[in-house]
């Protein structure tokens, strides 16, 4: 018996043993490395041929070793915690607007001024050419060069120098610097049938508050059904998203759970206040771009059965970050876990493998695991969210992407800035349109300007006749290759007319934003979104929307 014991004994120590040898193991490495990195470092200091910048080459080891890990392990030196601070409450102190560098003219101008702020109320324009700030020439200088320059202390004052291409003329504008706050919600608004629609572009300090507010708003006005889009929202402040699930679902209500590798690092997140509402049918409207504080919102709602989901699946981000203060001022935000929804399961897509410098691996469906609502409905966990109901958006034509991401000429761009040159006022954002008159004088200037583009059916046409012409059968395929190259011959005429619609829309969009701003740009956007079309049909069928929330059996 007692040596029974003794071996009970010393086996339930060999666990332990074991693991203190392992966090030795560990600790040894550990010190070995930094201490190898700092006698290297050393040497290359004392005898390398040029003097080393300590910032830069330190800096460039710290991102490498990042790099390693995921997109969301960050250091912020001191200089880059502006950075930090404006991803985290959307804020910065400047004049508000968008600047672009043009390679065409090489310089930066004025893309679009937020509204409300010092940019839009002293006048600044699209395509305004910025030549100096006080008495330095920004003639040349890049988009981040002029960025830095345009912020600064809030009530500072400086004169900006543009020229503005409609006139020709130079003109000067005093401006005062101050807190530019980038609001969560772009655009809200309620349509005549009774749906109430919210754009919520991110999770900043006070987004579930914004929300609160437009939803009150609506309720007064007659609101019976709500859509919800964060198919353009990236995600933000983790306990924002709890808050606003907290306006739809009741008081202590499980929304998302953390669990990592510290003890302080779990931590539950329960709903904590009375809701606004439990009733009205919700449709949130998802997509790939729709990512972490977004996927903890749609998740939530769809794992209690609160919302039904429509678009397409979401990006997949399952992981946590914390802010670390480090020495001199700098930050690290560093993912110290998962988080899981209601259901239990975690929505992270990707694997990352933190040796040799590490890759990304997408979690393959057939991974996936199944987990259930509170009502019984089936989710799967490992992929992001899967929508309810899947709406794939329209896909941009491969001309319409060359025009606006590869034009050398900027001619859409330049187009724009001439049209609102030439046109004080236009139609509220609901109704506007360019004429065909206007496009076609559009697509004239696209046709002189010498644009060109790749043809996707050419460049694969190419591909296959080398690819036959290799395996012999180029001569008896010969006459079929001539006919076909003839009928995709390149005719940028015909490209356009074909697209005609679609880049009709893509142009009146930013001659609204330039007027309207982004609100203006959303509420434009509604009249040809085919994933808000089949929310609001949804919300108007209520027992099809019923049915989406119920088991099937």
């Amino acid at each position: 018996m007692r040596r029974l014991s003794l071996l009970i004994l010393v086996a339930s120590l060999v666990p332990f043993s074991l693991l203190a040898q392992t966090d030795d193991d560990h600790n040894f490495e550990v010190a070995k490395n930094l201490e190898v990195f700092n006698s290297v470092y050393k040497a290359l200091d004392m005898v390398y041929v040029d003097t080393l910048s300590a910032d830069e080459v330190v800096g460039t080891a710290i991102k490498s070793m990042l790099g390693s890990l995921d997109p969301y392990t960050t250091y912020y030196p001191e200089e880059k915690l502006k950075d930090w601070k404006f991803r985290m409450t959307g804020n910065y102190v400047g004049m508000g607007s968008i600047i672009r560098y043009l390679p065409t003219i090489k310089n930066t101008v004025v893309v679009e001024p937020y509204e409300g702020m010092p940019a839009a109320e002293v006048g600044l324009r699209m395509g305004d050419v910025i030549l100096a700030i006080d008495d330095s020439s920004m003639v040349g200088k890049s988009s981040d060069y002029v960025s830095q320059r345009l912020r600064g202390d809030a009530g500072t004052t400086f004169v900006l120098k543009v020229r503005r291409p409609s006139t020709g003329k130079t003109m000067k504008f005093k401006i005062t610097r101050r807190a530019i706050t980038t609001p969560a919600i772009s655009y809200y608004g309620l349509r005549p049938d009774g749906v109430g629609y919210i754009n919520l572009e991110q999770f900043v300090e006070g987004a579930a508050k914004e929300v609160r507010r437009a939803f009150i708003d609506m309720k007064k006005q007659g609101m019976r059904s709500l859509v919800l889009d964060l198919r353009r929202n990236g995600g933000g402040l983790e306990q924002e998203a709890v808050s606003l699930v907290n306006l739809f679902v009741p008081r202590g209500c499980l929304i998302v759970s953390n669990k990592g590798k510290m003890e302080r690092a779990n931590h539950d997140y329960y709903t904590t206040v009375e809701p606004l509402d439990t009733v009205m049918p919700i449709v949130v409207l998802v997509g790939e771009s729709t990512a972490s504080a977004s996927e903890i919102t749609s998740g939530a709602l769809q794992d209690l059965d609160r919302a039904v989901i429509v678009g397409t699946r979401t990006y997949g981000k399952g992981l946590v970050q914390a802010p670390l203060d480090m020495p001199y001022n700098g930050r690290l935000t560093v993912t110290t876990s998962k988080y899981y929804i209601p259901s239990g399961r975690c929505i992270q897509a990707f694997n990352y493998n933190h040796a040799n410098g590490g890759y990304v691996e997408h979690v393959p469906d057939s991974l996936t695991r199944v987990f259930y609502t509170k009502g019984g409905r089936e989710v799967r966990d490992g992929g992001g969210i899967m929508p309810d109901v899947e709406i794939k958006p329209d896909t941009m034509s491969n001309l319409s992407h060359y025009l606006l991401y590869g034009d050398s000429t900027e001619t859409v761009f330049n187009y724009e800035v001439e049209y609102i040159g030439r046109h004080n006022q236009i139609a509220p954002a609901a109704e506007f349109e360019l004429s065909d008159a206007d496009f076609d004088d559009f697509c004239s200037r696209v046709l002189k300007s010498g644009f060109t583009y790749d043809r996707q059916s050419e460049k694969y046409l190419d591909e296959l006749e080398k690819l036959v012409r290799f395996e012999g059968y180029y001569d008896d395929a010969k006459t079929e290759f001539e006919a076909l190259k003839n009928k995709l011959k390149h005719n940028l005429a015909k490209d356009l007319d074909f697209n005609r619609e679609e880049l009709k829309e893509m142009i009146s969009s930013d001659i609204v934003t330039s007027y309207y701003y982004q609100k203006g740009a959303v509420e434009y956007g509604l009249k040809h979104d085919k994933q808000m079309a089949e929310a609001v049909r949804l919300l108007l069928s209520p027992s099809e929307y019923e049915g989406i929330l119920k088991v099937k059996k």
